[in-house]
């Protein structure tokens, strides 16, 4: 770690020049994945180089900040290279794409990112909720070797929970790094909204749509499971907002037992159907979260709606129908809410760039932009209380959660 640095800390412009010289050799430093565009000039080359990357799961409205970092860099005066692949386009020789007005026109109403992301390969930086792996100081040395090559200033890196923790590793070792939060869960404690999150309800809210119409006409149950692996707010504002009977989210535990007598109730008093919407990450009150295993032997959470499903069905005689909504909520077009946030997050990225704000994240307060340290943003998961006004909303609309 580099000596001396606070959360937070103003860096110069001059930083890499306390550094060591991670150059390549005139030979290699031809050979950067630097796909130029028509227009590029010498003026433009000698303008300061800031980079952006995308990395992780995507989700609707990472275009929008990609296209807002350009945007905003170009009145500053800067030149972006848009960083291909995540993290992984920053290992010699670099994998970049020249942005400006013309690459990234007509791309807001995109889903996914134009730059591509991944969330394997070599910056794993967190493995679990609360666990932390170290990326090798071999790769940060190589990270150097880019950043060094190509000139850059600054680095955004617009990422989850994992990704902001591996860009604060790297600013501890020196990088200046600006974070942009993204998750469609929202479950970062430093911000009160992602983008991402707006979209993936809407998703949510149009599948309870049409299970609504079919669920009725059998009158059957239906389960619908969703995103959330550790915290339940898309399955809580997604399930009131398409009308749940039953929301089941990690925070609350849930009694199958309980989850069946609603059903119950509701065949009793009439009701045509009964729906059920479940977090993949909900878990009953005597036993963890359930995981199902993919290839390659990897854990991964999941299978939940099913087994609410099956003892539903089994507890109640009820006919019983599950629907895992899985990767529709991180596709398609972002909403307009996701294209306003993911807009004024890049600006703001930019901003504190020209101000030389590095180890910053930026963050959604108060319906303003604004901005907090990288550190104390991947300290805590942002999680539904259980008796937060929402919930009790929800209770008193007569939604069941299970407990």
């Amino acid at each position: 770690m580099m000596s001396g640095l606070p959360k937070g800390v103003l860096l110069e412009s001059t930083i890499f020049s306390k550094l060591p010289s991670y150059s390549l050799g005139e030979k290699q430093k031809t050979s950067v994945l630097f796909r130029k565009r028509d227009g590029d000039n010498i003026h433009n080359q000698m303008r300061k180089k800031i980079s952006v990357l995308t990395t992780g799961g995507d989700c609707p409205g990472l275009n929008a900040v990609v296209r807002a970092v350009t945007r905003t860099a170009d009145r500053y005066g800067m030149e972006v290279l848009g960083c291909c692949e995540g993290f992984e386009g920053l290992l010699p020789p670099g994998n970049f794409l020249s942005l400006d007005r013309s690459a990234t026109a007509g791309i807001m109403h995109l889903g996914g990112t134009i730059l591509g992301t991944t969330n394997k390969g070599h910056f794993i930086a967190k493995i679990g909720a609360g666990d932390k792996a170290a990326i090798p100081q071999e790769t940060i040395q190589k990270v150097r070797q880019t950043f060094d090559t190509c000139g850059l200033h600054a680095l955004i890196i617009v990422g989850g929970d994992g990704s902001l923790t591996t860009g604060l590793q790297l600013f501890e070792n020196g990088m200046p790094i600006v974070g942009v939060p993204k998750t469609i869960d929202n479950d970062l404690e430093a911000t009160a909204i992602t983008f991402g999150f707006d979209s993936a309800v809407a998703c949510v809210v149009d599948a309870m749509d049409r299970l609504h119409t079919t669920a009725t006409s059998h009158r059957r149950v239906m389960v619908l499971e969703v995103m959330g692996r550790h915290a339940g707010w898309i399955a809580l504002y997604g399930g009131m907002a398409g009308g749940a009977d039953v929301i089941l989210i990690p925070e609350i535990p849930f009694d199958l037992d309980r989850v069946s007598e609603t059903v119950r109730q509701r065949d009793k008093f009439g009701a045509k159907s009964t729906m059920v919407v479940v977090a993949e990450g909900a878990r009953p009150k005597q036993g963890g979260q359930y995981l199902h295993t993919v290839m390659g032997g990897e854990y991964r959470l999941g299978g939940v709606g099913e087994v609410v499903g099956h003892e539903i069905a089994n507890r109640t005689g009820k006919e019983t129908r599950v629907c895992v909504l899985g990767h529709l909520q991180r596709g398609g077009a972002p909403t307009a809410v996701d294209r306003i946030l993911g807009t004024r997050f890049g600006v703001h990225a930019v901003k504190l760039i020209h101000e030389n704000k590095f180890g910053m994240m930026v963050s959604y307060a108060d319906d303003c932009i604004t901005e907090v340290p990288i550190n104390e943003a991947v300290n805590k998961l942002r999680q539904v209380p259980p008796d937060c006004q929402i919930v009790q909303d929800a209770r008193a609309s007569e939604i069941s959660f299970g407990d």
